[in-house]
């Protein structure tokens, strides 16, 4: 068979890693990469750190353009490809307009599409916008369904979709062990040395905000609990890689800067970001793949949000939804410092999106 994969954005990239690796290494399979370049600087980051090489290169980037813009130059741009390539099978990832429009051109084509993280749901097409409207569209012209949990299933069985629906896990979880695997055996020299102003005789707290619905108020009330915690306990060290958002950096400098165990950083690569969690006592977070990845490492995740679409992870124990509030992000992380009891049982607790063998049972479905 021959597989095109599509992708335009780190956290497609990283999620699509092990699978074009797992392809790539069977002789069975034909691989062939198109990326669209919707993000251009991180894209580049991960496909040099997990050794692929594309195809074809879309370069859709370019500065204030919509998501009309996106839509009609990847479509335009797939055309050209599919009809050369002629593939049997699309893969598209997730809830990006590249997911989206992979799928359309695929549909377009006569091309089965196979659409890998499948069925989350909000249960809002407006929120998060536009990716609740994508992952549904894409699902409806997907063939294959591979979903990372149950509850992933169920909400594609409510919508209709029932052939070829398959809980597999999630690839974020095989390139996160995969990453770890190239660190180790590249050696962690460089890792030590990016992060020497780092004191890990102290617990580490990770930390990740950046949601725009939280702008405002909740985001300074995260920010001033994340200072206070950081006050009341002098062995522990949050470290935020402060997202580029000037709306995020104005908040985070005024409340943050001059603690003295508070590092604020630039945004991290993602073999760096991985390093570093690792290495972390918890995570405090609003981020969405965190609070996959962190489980697997046995990190308890504080989500710094109202709802998520990853409940799976709070059911299951491995992370807790404290919201933008003060007073329940201060209680809960000093359970999490405070409690050793209480800390084992969250790091302890059966990560529900997968055990890195995600790659390899997609590559066995199709192949039967």
């Amino acid at each position: 068979m021959k597989h095109l994969f599509v992708f335009g954005t780190r956290p497609e990239a990283i999620k699509m890693a092990p699978l074009i690796r797992t392809f790539q290494e069977d002789l069975s399979q034909e691989v062939v990469v198109c990326v669209t370049g919707q993000h251009r600087e991180m894209l580049d980051q991960v496909l040099s750190f997990f050794e692929i090489q594309p195809d074809y290169d879309l370069e859709l980037m370019a500065p204030n353009q919509t998501l009309y813009d996106i839509t009609a130059k990847a479509l335009l741009g797939l055309k050209p490809i599919l009809q050369k390539e002629k593939p049997d099978n699309i893969f598209v990832q997730g809830d990006t307009t590249t997911a989206f429009i992979g799928a359309l051109a695929g549909f377009y084509e006569k091309i089965k599409v196979s659409h890998i993280e499948a069925g989350l749901r909000s249960g809002d097409i407006y929120s998060p916008f536009p990716e609740e409207g994508n992952r549904k569209l894409a699902g409806h012209l997907a063939s294959y369904h591979f979903a990372p949990t149950d509850r992933a299933v169920n909400n594609l069985r409510n919508e209709g979709i029932a052939n070829e629906v398959h809980n597999v896990g999630n690839t974020v979880i095989d390139a996160l062990l995969l990453g770890l695997d190239i660190i180790k055996n590249s050696g962690e020299s460089e890792y030590e040395a990016y992060f020497e102003n780092l004191d890990f005789n102290k617990r580490i707290v990770l930390v990740t905000g950046h949601r725009r619905e939280s702008f405002g108020e909740p985001f300074e009330n995260m920010c001033k609990a994340m200072k206070d915690i950081a006050m009341a306990y002098p062995d522990v060290e949050l470290v935020y890689p402060v997202h580029l958002n000037p709306n995020v950096r104005k908040t985070v400098n005024e409340i943050l800067t001059g603690v003295e165990n508070v590092k604020l950083i630039e945004p991290l690569a993602y073999p760096y970001l991985i390093w570093l969690m690792n290495k972390s006592f918890f995570v405090l977070t609003d981020s969405g793949g965190i609070q996959e990845e962190a489980p697997s490492l046995g990190k308890p995740v504080l989500v710094m949000r109202d709802v998520t679409e990853r409940q799976e992870g709070v059911e299951a124990g491995t992370a807790k939804l404290v919201g933008t509030n003060y007073d329940v992000i201060m209680k809960e992380a000093k359970l999490l410092l405070d409690d050793e009891k209480h800390y084992k049982g969250m790091a302890n607790a059966v990560n529900p999106y997968g055990d890195g063998t995600t790659s390899k049972q997609v590559l066995d479905i199709l192949k039967r």
